[in-house]
């Protein structure tokens, strides 16, 4: 075994593990076991625990969204500071400055993509999960031979079996075009899907103060690359693949909108179109404090002391 496999080995068993109990599941309530519905119901399930898991590395992905809008406009004076600063020592002081306010606030441009990157073992393994049941290969763990080979046959709408990407319908003799378009389709989906989950935070859950940042651009760059990278690499991935990426890009979305509609960034224009709600409603609370005027007393003529004799002095005297 080489070492990719050795560190997906883990990773199979918990995929079959969950594949094999909502597999069960299914069965266990009257459905066919070797029907392809049956299986793209356990790769739900299996993107239903994966994203489950996923909620507290998405809840810090939020915190860590809000620390970089407050280092924004630090980032901002750092990035006036060096411009137009092309010597080497400029670039290597402008970088240790910028890692250093990371580093003081706790947080790294890189964070917004931490769920995906773990997604990514997993991606991958069920990738591989796949691979070996279209050999007739038993898995790793819970995933026995037979239940390989059913997971293998299993066709989605009974036309594209599971196993197939468009990569090998095209290469099959005759050539699947059925499972061509339907893989095809899958791909823009996933791309589209993939590209959308992206935009909602660059274009409406982004301050301009954060726009006005290097991290912007960063994320820019990201919104094109990755679905770019799922479009080309889409064709090479098993359809069961393809389904599982696009039921949890779909879970993505959904979870992104809930929380950008009911906890946007401040500043950004989610957070304008929520307070644009409330106020409709009459539920906005306003933020201006309201300023009481105290007037100042005027000074009194002070009283001069009266001393005992002067007190005792009967008048007419």
């Amino acid at each position: 075994m080489d070492i990719i496999g050795t560190l997906l080995w883990p990773i199979k068993w918990v995929i079959e593990l969950i594949l094999v109990a909502f597999h069960s599941l299914w069965t266990a309530i009257g459905m066919d076991p070797n029907a392809g519905i049956t299986w793209v119901l356990s790769i739900v399930g299996l993107v239903i625990v994966v994203r489950a898991a996923l909620i507290p590395i998405f809840v810090r992905q939020i915190k860590s969204q809000r620390k970089m809008l407050e280092v924004a406009p630090e980032l901002k004076k750092i990035q006036e500071k060096y411009k137009g600063k092309k010597d080497q020592f400029s670039r290597e002081a402008m970088s240790r400055e910028t890692m250093e306010l990371y580093k003081k606030a706790g947080t790294n441009p890189m964070s917004s993509c931490l769920p995906l990157l773990i997604q990514m073992p997993i991606f991958f393994g069920l990738f591989s999960v796949l691979s070996e049941a279209q050999k007739g290969n038993a898995g790793v763990g819970p995933m026995n031979l037979a239940l390989a080979k059913s997971f293998a046959d299993a066709s989605l709408f009974n036309i594209a079996p599971l196993h197939m990407s468009f990569q090998s319908a095209m290469e099959a003799k005759p050539q699947q075009v059925v499972v061509m378009l339907i893989a095809a389709a899958m791909v823009v989906l996933m791309t589209a899907s993939q590209f959308i989950t992206q935009l909602q935070i660059v274009s409406k859950n982004m301050s301009e103060e954060t726009k006005a940042s290097p991290t912007f651009r960063q994320q820019r760059i990201l919104l094109y690359i990755l679905p770019l990278v799922f479009a080309f690499s889409g064709f090479a991935f098993p359809i069961g693949v393809m389904f599982y990426w696009l039921v949890s890009n779909a879970w993505t979305m959904v979870q992104q909108f809930i929380v950008i509609r009911n906890m946007p960034t401040p500043g950004s224009q989610a957070a304008k179109q929520r307070e644009e709600r409330l106020a409709r409603r009459g539920k906005l609370v306003s933020k201006d404090v309201p300023v009481v005027e105290i007037e100042e007393k005027k000074p009194t003529q002070r009283q001069q002391p009266v001393s005992k004799t002067r007190a005792k002095k009967k008048p007419g005297k």
